[in-house]
């Protein structure tokens, strides 16, 4: 699969049900060994701004998971390693807040308060319609794409 189609494969990802950490996680997961099953269930408690708590974004948080997938300590005393990967962290982070401004899925969603319900949003027209979300994935997505591509900002902070 080319890795424009991932994005696109993101988005239907999410249109389908999934949440937007499984959708920008599943989309990239065969690159580093991983089936879709095991995507699905790692990245599931991510969704929602990390368990519907409106925190982090969810996509942004798949974007971090990828990261990790691609570049981690694997000895506990790895310091160059573990540095590299906050530092891919970071960047991610910076450019995913330049293009949407913000990480947190509660200011993305225009909330005052998080609205503290762990029930999951019936997926409706009007879901579609008054939520950023499939932007928020397809951003996230692309974000991927540039950084496999070496095109990501190198000074995005």
């Amino acid at each position: 699969m080319e890795l424009e189609e991932r994005i696109t494969r993101a988005v239907a990802l999410f249109r389908s049900g999934f949440n937007c950490s499984q959708s920008v996680v599943v989309a990239f997961a065969d690159l580093y060994g991983f089936t879709e099953e095991q995507a699905l269930h790692m990245s599931a408690s991510f969704g929602g701004g990390i368990g519907r708590m409106r925190m982090t974004c969810g996509t942004a948080c798949g974007l971090f998971m990828l990261a990790g997938l691609e570049q981690c300590a694997l000895r506990g005393d790895d310091r160059a390693a573990k540095s590299a990967n906050y530092a891919l962290v970071q960047r991610l982070a910076a450019e995913f807040k330049r293009r949407n401004g913000s990480l947190i899925c509660a200011e993305l969603l225009g909330l005052k308060q998080p609205e503290g319900s762990p029930q999951a949003s019936e997926r409706t027209p009007e879901y579609y319609a008054k939520r950023p979300c499939p932007r928020m994935v397809e951003t996230a997505a692309r974000i991927w794409v540039e950084h496999l591509r070496g095109e990501l900002p190198a000074d995005a902070e």
